[in-house]
């Protein structure tokens, strides 16, 4: 009998499509653009830092209803995780290590809510998709992205190869700002203090399970003593 070959993790899964695509020298151009003007612009310094407090807000789920972080908070610790969107293949993987890793995240008594700016059907799209049981919500105008500092303005060489892509930002986001977040998770204690956060101008990269569970079993297990 042929063992079974072990399940590749999210990074192995992330590093594997960040090869294909990026064997593409145009797409690789395209990729380092963005990494590039983030990491020399002063980015990263305005993501919103440990030990601050995470931006309040009421956001519509995939079925309209309104959902505040405030009542997400009251049941205990919450990690905010944005994401760009279905049509990105990055975030796809990441959705779906998120809904494996999520029987665990609650186990440790905190809730899930993820954040794009994709609104209505395409929103309501990723969440079906992945059987997400979590709360997927639409960052309108990317309002708490901007206040949290996470959220950039798409540059020329990686618009014009989404948009030869087919990908319409005004349709999906409703607007046409042409913004995006970086995929930063942030884990709040309970009184919405950010107790560890992952940010990364590399959209390819992401916070695997094992580093967000890690991180929220250090926050949680003096509550456990």
């Amino acid at each position: 009998m042929t063992e079974t070959e072990p399940a590749m993790g999210l990074d192995e899964q992330l590093q594997a499509e960040r090869d294909r695509r990026t064997a593409d020298e145009a797409v690789r151009l395209a990729y380092e653009e963005v990494f590039t003007t983030l990491s020399t612009n002063g980015f990263l310094p305005s993501v919103l830092p440990e030990e601050a407090t995470f931006p309040d807000f009421v956001l519509p789920d995939t079925e309209g209803r309104l959902v505040s972080l405030a009542s997400r908070l009251a049941r205990g610790p919450v990690l905010v995780q944005f994401f760009r969107g279905e049509w990105c293949p990055f975030c796809r993987l990441m959705l779906d290590a998120l809904v494996g890793a999520l029987p665990e995240i609650e186990a440790a008594g905190a809730s899930l809510m993820a954040l794009t700016p994709d609104i209505g059907p395409w929103a309501r799209e990723a969440k079906r998709n992945h059987g997400a049981t979590f709360d997927v919500l639409s960052d309108v105008d990317c309002g708490v992205g901007l206040a949290a500092g996470v959220v950039f303005r798409i540059p020329p060489i990686y618009r014009a190869r989404l948009m030869r892509a087919g990908i319409d930002f005004a349709d999906r986001h409703d607007n046409g700002a042409e913004f995006l977040p970086i995929p930063a998770v942030f884990l709040l204690d309970a009184d919405g203090r950010v107790a560890w956060r992952f940010v990364n101008v590399d959209f390819t990269r992401r916070a695997a399970p094992e580093r967000i569970l890690s991180a929220l079993r250090r926050l949680t297990a003096p509550e456990r003593e």
